[in-house]
């Protein structure tokens, strides 16, 4: 496993991190023995960083994990967790204020059964609370010991210049995969200027460059892609061929499989430390892992820029949209 220092953070953290959004419940019902299995692979080969969320299912995620670490010595871990989410109704809302980001941090390290966040992370932007605000709360967790560094989430540069005013921003976790590339355009290169560490989610297009989806393939009504019109029509089956070509290339051309390649290919970009992969099933963590190694030279990335070209872009889910 290769390994790097996630900006100004100085956490020295594996370029692949274990992400747990799939066990939280928006992605369909988990296997829990299976799910603890997978973690604990990924750590015996090597995986250090593992990232989760308060809002995964509101403890479910951050629970599941404390099981699966709860025999490994606590110092050799990096756990990253997210809050600014609030239940509301059938669905949540963004609530980074004072109050729930303190209620969010004590529910955090209760369900990881942990004393201390390496990395505590503002899921979304909150536009009805001010960063100020926001800041001050987690800078008061700083100082009691709660949690360690401070990173945002889903956050553009303007909204990540203007948190820094308060707190400094030390890590930003983006979507970013082969058919969502938006950040490129200004995000990646503010993090570069200010050092701000990148761990990237969703490198396998929530499930598109896996290699298994089909143009009938049913997904769980529970799963959010059930109802998404990204994974539906013209688009959807558009995209299907080029992860067809892209499959080709990374097992006809590279000898890797289609995933490997994907989540490589977010790693190859000079401003992304840390790609995060999750899965529910113990056998495709090794598969997950050996991307980390791969690299992909000048030529093999002209070949994807031309076969993604004309692909519909894919975005993820947003707190309304779940």
């Amino acid at each position: 496993m290769n390994y790097t220092i996630l900006g100004q953070s100085g956490l020295n953290v594996s370029r692949i991190a274990f992400g747990t959004w799939q066990l939280g419940g928006d992605w369909g019902p988990t296997d829990e023995d299976a799910a603890v299995r997978a973690i604990r692979r990924a750590a015996e080969q090597g995986v250090n960083f593992f990232d989760t969320a308060q809002a995964y299912g509101f403890g479910q995620s951050e629970r599941l994990l404390a099981v699966a670490l709860g025999q490994l010595p606590r110092e050799e871990l990096v756990i990253a967790t997210k809050g600014g989410l609030r239940p509301a109704g059938n669905g949540v809302v963004r609530d980074a204020s004072a109050a729930w980001i303190r209620q969010g941090v004590d529910a955090s390290l209760q369900a990881l059964d942990t004393e201390y966040i390496d990395l505590y992370q503002v899921h979304w932007p909150d536009p009805a609370t001010p960063f100020e605000e926001t800041a001050g709360a987690l800078h008061e967790m700083i100082d009691q010991g709660k949690i360690r560094h401070v990173g945002v989430s889903n956050f553009d540069a303007v909204q990540m210049e203007a948190f820094s005013a308060s707190l400094a921003v030390e890590t930003l976790q983006p979507p970013y995969h082969l058919f969502r590339r938006d950040i490129e355009a200004d995000v990646l290169a503010y993090t570069q200027k200010n050092d701000i560490g990148v761990l990237v989610y969703g490198p396998l297009g929530h499930g598109l460059l896996g290699g298994g989806l089909r143009a009938d393939t049913q997904f769980a009504p529970e799963d959010w892609r059930a109802n998404s019109p990204l994974f539906q029509g013209e688009s959807y089956e558009r995209n299907l061929r080029r992860v067809a070509q892209l499959r080709e290339l990374a097992n006809q051309g590279l000898g890797i499989t289609l995933a490997q390649l994907a989540i490589a290919w977010t790693l190859t970009n000079p401003a992304v430390d840390v790609a995060i992969v999750g899965t529910r099933d113990p056998d495709h963590v090794e598969e997950a892992l050996a991307a980390a190694e791969i690299e992909l030279d000048d030529e093999v990335m002209q070949r994807i820029n031309r076969i993604m070209i004309g692909a519909a872009q894919v975005s993820g889910p947003s707190p309304e949209s779940v």
